[in-house]
C-alpha cells in the first residue's frame, strides 16, 4: 500500500475529498486547504463564501508557525464623494434587520441586510498562504469548486438544517429567495443547489487571484449592491484590505505547547485564558508528576465551567478595545492566566494548516451575476458589542468601532505540539479549529482537554458531550457526568436533548509524534468528514 499523502478534516464530505484529491495530486497542505476552502464556498454556502473573513494557522516543520489574519474589517473607510459620505455617516444599526434563529433549545438574534456587511479579505489570506507554501497553480485549486457550483451539490442533512434555521434570512431578499426557495419552497435535504454564477466567480479568482475582489469589477459590484440595501461598505474598504501575518500565541499546557491565533481575534486569547486556568489548577496531569494532584479523566465539569466563566467574564468593553493594542495578549495572559466552518489538514511532509472561515449567517444580500452572498459580520451580537442586550440596551450608546478596524472574531485555529526531548516544544501532535460563533472557544477547550488530559483520541475528543458558559448561563449536551445542577455553580442551566450544532463543529487532525501516523476526526454536529489522501 502506498504511504498516505496526508489527511483532511472538514465541515462537509466533499470539502474534505477535494482537499484529499489535491494531496494525491502532489499538492501541499496549503494547496489542500485553499482548494478545500473554495469547495466549502459551494458545499457550505450559508457558512462561508467569497465575501467571508477568516483566520489561518500554518505550522511548518522547518520554520516558525504563522497566523494569517484575514478577518473582516469595519466598513466606511475613506469614502469619496458627498453621496458616499452621507451614506457612511448614518448609524448602520438603524438599518439592520433582526432575525431570530431557533436552535431548538436556545435562541439567538442575528442582524442582516446591507448595513450588516463588513469589509472582507479571506481571498487575500488564501493567496498569502498559497504564495508561502503552495505547489500547484491556484487555477487548479479553484477548478473542482467551480465545477461543483455549476453541476450542483446535493444538500445533506446538516446543510439543509442550517438553511431551515436561517430561513428568515433567506427570505429577506428576492435574490436569496430565488436561489434557496425556487418556486416558493425552501430547499431541503436531497435537493440540489446549483449556483453557476458562483462557479464563474471562483474560476475567475483562481485565474486572477484577489484582484477582482480587491479593486476590480467584483469589488465594485459588491459595494454598489450593498449600498442599495443600506450598507456603508466602500470601494476604499476593499481596495485597502490586506491580510496580516502574525506570530501565534504560544503557551504551555501540561507538558504540551499550544499555538493559537493572537489578537485582534478574541477567541485565541479567551481559549488561552481558560487553558491557563486549568493548567494552574493542577487537576489533570495524567502522569501524576511535578507535584500536581492527578484526577483520572481530566478536570471535572465544575472546573471546566469555572474556567469558561472566567474567560467569559473578560469580555468587557476594555477587553474589546484592548484587542487592537500591541502586546495586549501577553499583558492579559500574564495578569490573569462563534456561523462558521473549519478545515484542518496535515500533509506527508509535516506541514499543517488550519483555516476557520465565516460569512456570519449571511446578510441575505446576494450580488446579482456573481453568486457572492455578502457577510453580516457587523450584525453579529457575538462580535459587535453595540448589539448586545437588544434594541433598548445602553450598549447602543457605545462609540462605534472606527472604519478599518479588524473585528474581534471568536475564531481560534489551534495547534498542539508534543513534548520535546529537551523539555521544550516538539513536533505537531494535533491541529484543530471549530465553527460555532461564541461557542468556538469552549469547543476547542474541551477538545484539547479530551486529547491531552483524558487520552480520548481524536474521535473521542471531538464526539464527547460539551458545555458552554456565557453571560451566566451554562449550556450542556446530554451525557455529561452527574446531574447538571451539581456542577453549574448556581448558574442557570440549559440542557439540550441531543448533540447540537450550537456547540460548534471541531475538525481535527492528529499526528503521532513518533510514527508520524495521521488520524482525523470530524464533528458530527456539523456533518463533518475526514478524507485520507
Amino acid at each position: 500500500m502506498a504511504p498516505s499523502r496526508g489527511t483532511v478534516a472538514a465541515g462537509h464530505p466533499r470539502t474534505a475529498e477535494v482537499g484529499a484529491a489535491v494531496l494525491r495530486a502532489g499538492g501541499s497542505a496549503a494547496d489542500a486547504a485553499v482548494a478545500g476552502t473554495f469547495a466549502s464556498w459551494v458545499c457550505e454556502p450559508l457558512l462561508t463564501g467569497p465575501a467571508a473573513g477568516g483566520h489561518l494557522l500554518a505550522v511548518p516543520v522547518d520554520g516558525p508557525p504563522v497566523a494569517i489574519d484575514a478577518f473582516c474589517q469595519v466598513p466606511g473607510l475613506h469614502p469619496s464623494g458627498a453621496a458616499e459620505e452621507a451614506r457612511v455617516a448614518r448609524d448602520p444599526l438603524d438599518a439592520l434587520l433582526p432575525v431570530d434563529v431557533d436552535f431548538g433549545d436556545a435562541h439567538q438574534v442575528f442582524h442582516v441586510g446591507g448595513a450588516s456587511v463588513a469589509a472582507f479579505g479571506l481571498m487575500d489570506g488564501l493567496v498569502r498562504l498559497h504564495e508561502r507554501w503552495g505547489r500547484l497553480p491556484l487555477a487548479d485549486l479553484a477548478a473542482p469548486a467551480a465545477a461543483m457550483a455549476r453541476d450542483g451539490v446535493v444538500l445533506n442533512r446538516q446543510q439543509a438544517f442550517v438553511a431551515d434555521l436561517l430561513c428568515g434570512i433567506l427570505a429577506s431578499t428576492p435574490e436569496a429567495c430565488a436561489l434557496w426557495a425556487p418556486g416558493g419552497r425552501l430547499l431541503a435535504e436531497g435537493d440540489v443547489l446549483r449556483d453557476p454564477a458562483l462557479g464563474d466567480t471562483i474560476e475567475r479568482l483562481g485565474a486572477e487571484g484577489v484582484a477582482p475582489l480587491r479593486d476590480g469589477d467584483l469589488a465594485a459590484a459588491c459595494v454598489d449592491w450593498a449600498a442599495r440595501h443600506g450598507g456603508v461598505l466602500t470601494r476604499a474598504d476593499l481596495a485597502g484590505y490586506r491580510a496580516v501575518e502574525r506570530a501565534p500565541i504560544r503557551l504551555p499546557y501540561r507538558d504540551r505547547t499550544i499555538l493559537t491565533v493572537p489578537p485582534p481575534s478574541a477567541g485565541g486569547v479567551l481559549l488561552a485564558l481558560a487553558l491557563g486556568r486549568l493548567d494552574r489548577g493542577g487537576t489533570a496531569d495524567p502522569r501524576g508528576s511535578g507535584g500536581e494532584r492527578s484526577v483520572p479523566g481530566g478536570p471535572p465539569p465544575a472546573e471546566l465551567v469555572a474556567a469558561m466563566a472566567d474567560a467569559d467574564a473578560e469580555r468587557t468593553d476594555a477587553f474589546e478595545e484592548g484587542l487592537v493594542r500591541e502586546g495586549f495578549a501577553d499583558e492579559l495572559l500574564r495578569l490573569r492566566l462563534g456561523s462558521t466552518t473549519h478545515l484542518s489538514v496535515v500533509d506527508a511532509d509535516g506541514l499543517s494548516c488550519a483555516i476557520t472561515t465565516t460569512n456570519g449567517e449571511g446578510s441575505g444580500v446576494i450580488v446579482p451575476g456573481t453568486g457572492i452572498h455578502l457577510n453580516n459580520i457587523m450584525g453579529e451580537e457575538d462580535l459587535n458589542p453595540r448589539l448586545r442586550g437588544g434594541a433598548g440596551s445602553s450598549a447602543r450608546d457605545l462609540p462605534p468601532f472606527a472604519p478599518g478596524r479588524r473585528m474581534p472574531s471568536m475564531m481560534a485555529p489551534t495547534a498542539v505540539l508534543a513534548p520535546g526531548p529537551d523539555g521544550g516544544a516538539g513536533g505537531l501532535e494535533a491541529i484543530l479549529g471549530s465553527a460555532g460563533s461564541a461557542r468556538i472557544r469552549s469547543a476547542l477547550l474541551q477538545t484539547v482537554v479530551g486529547l491531552v488530559d483524558r487520552g480520548l483520541g481524536p474521535v473521542g475528543a471531538v464526539d464527547a458531550p460539551r458545555i458552554h458558559v456565557e453571560e451566566g448561563v451554562v449550556y450542556a449536551e446530554p451525557g455529561l457526568t452527574g446531574a447538571v445542577g451539581d456542577w453549574t455553580g448556581g448558574r442557570t442551566a440549559v440542557e439540550f436533548r441531543e448533540q447540537n450544532l450550537f456547540f460548534g463543529g471541531v475538525q481535527l487532525v492528529c499526528r503521532d509524534p513518533v510514527t508520524g501516523e495521521l488520524r482525523g476526526a470530524a464533528d458530527p454536529r456539523r456533518g463533518g468528514a475526514v478524507a485520507v489522501a
